[in-house]
């Protein structure tokens, strides 16, 4: 086992985190308060290259490994868990999904201005009464002539209110089950698309969330993914692992943003007389932060390492531990880091309190915690 990072992973994490500081935190605290989304970002982030992370070179982005990716999530997520979002449902559930699934023409015509940041993505799947229960999505899809027609609502998708291309998971046949699910490319300038209301959401505020809405939208045959019907089912576990793994990656940055403020916070703070990480409960608490956050960041790597090295058949119960376990850690490490900074940290001005929000939904997204833990007890 190796645990160094190669020259150009480590030269990726540097360059990440130097744009992070530089691009994305001046606006974390307007962005998180009004709720929006600063373009400016998403053409520093253009400029370079990041946004075809998801995308082989061939066409335009700078796919090598999928760690490296992940590596992007993290230092991302350490600044701002909602952007991470916002670069992750464009490069990997998109343009990712497109590069894995596509045929070469879908691939040429939509990976180069997804790659380069001309255009931006998103996936639908969950719908308002579809979530965990992917296969009794609604949206229907309806062969006439040389086009589908699709109908429905797609419910929480990130980026759906800025997104200029669309992965739409839809059924030509409820009864026919799995069989009957496909996926197509939809541009948001096709005729019957539209999106929705704009989400207000507790955390994530710099990630725009919302509906996508499908009335008799006119979707051309060839943009039906990967050129052949009843292939939803297949493309989306093609890339559900990956996409586990990430997104775990957005909440350990979010785990260790909290660890590395309340450390500061607790050398600082002085109560009867000194700083207040001189109290055992306090070192116990960093403690243990430190040690869960190293658990999940080794327990995520690991199923990357086994993903990029084609390890399919343990990928599926590393992405439900991964996704279990760095999730809840999320959650627990931006609890405590609000317990160590007591009263402020219930207050706006310090990071801690967003921390707690925006890692709230992390054991949500993606697949529940509860889930997660359906697949490994299956595994078992």
């Amino acid at each position: 086992m190796n645990f160094d990072f190669t020259d150009e992973q480590k030269m990726l994490k540097e360059m990440i985190c130097k744009f992070s500081e530089k691009e994305i935190a001046p606006w974390v605290e307007e962005m998180d308060r009004e709720e929006k989304f600063v373009e400016k970002i998403w053409e520093k982030a253009s400029a370079l290259g990041v946004l075809g992370m998801g995308v082989p070179a061939e066409y335009g982005g700078m796919l090598t490994d999928y760690l490296s990716f992940g590596l992007l999530g993290e230092e991302v997520g350490r600044v701002d868990a909602g952007v991470a979002t916002v670069f992750g449902a464009h490069g990997l559930l998109c343009a990712n999904n497109i590069a894995r699934n596509g045929t070469e023409e879908q691939k040429k015509k939509y990976l180069p201005s997804l790659a380069g940041g001309a255009k931006k993505g998103c996936m639908g799947l969950t719908e308002p009464s579809a979530g965990s229960d992917a296969l009794s999505i609604k949206t229907r899809a309806r062969k006439v002539g040389g086009e589908y027609i699709l109908n429905g609502t797609k419910m929480f998708i990130s980026n759906a209110p800025i997104a200029d291309v669309a992965v739409i998971y839809a059924t030509t046949d409820p009864a026919m089950g799995s069989k009957g699910l496909c996926t197509f490319i939809v541009e948001k300038d096709f005729p019957g698309y539209k999106a929705g209301r704009k989400l207000s959401k507790m955390g994530l505020r710099s990630s725009p969330t919302g509906e996508i809405i499908m009335e008799d939208c006119r979707v051309p045959e060839e943009n039906l993914l990967g050129g052949i019907e009843g292939k939803g089912i297949e493309q989306i576990f093609s890339g559900l692992d990956v996409e586990r793994f990430i997104w775990s990656c957005c909440a350990i940055g979010i785990a260790q943003a909290a660890f590395e403020a309340s450390l500061k916070y607790a050398k600082e703070r002085d109560q009867f007389g000194q700083p207040i990480f001189n109290f055992q409960m306090i070192k116990d608490k960093l403690a243990t932060m430190l040690v869960s956050i190293e658990t999940a960041r080794l327990l995520t790597y690991k199923g990357l390492t086994s993903w990029d090295r084609k390890n399919f058949e343990q990928t599926r119960m590393l992405a439900a531990q991964a996704k279990f376990y760095a999730c809840e850690v999320a959650t627990k490490v931006t609890s405590e880091a609000v317990q160590i900074y007591g009263g402020y940290g219930y207050m706006k001005e310090f990071p801690v309190e967003r921390y707690m929000r925006d890692a709230k939904v992390f054991p949500i997204g993606a697949g529940t915690t509860e889930i997660q833990k359906l697949i490994i007890a299956a595994y078992l």
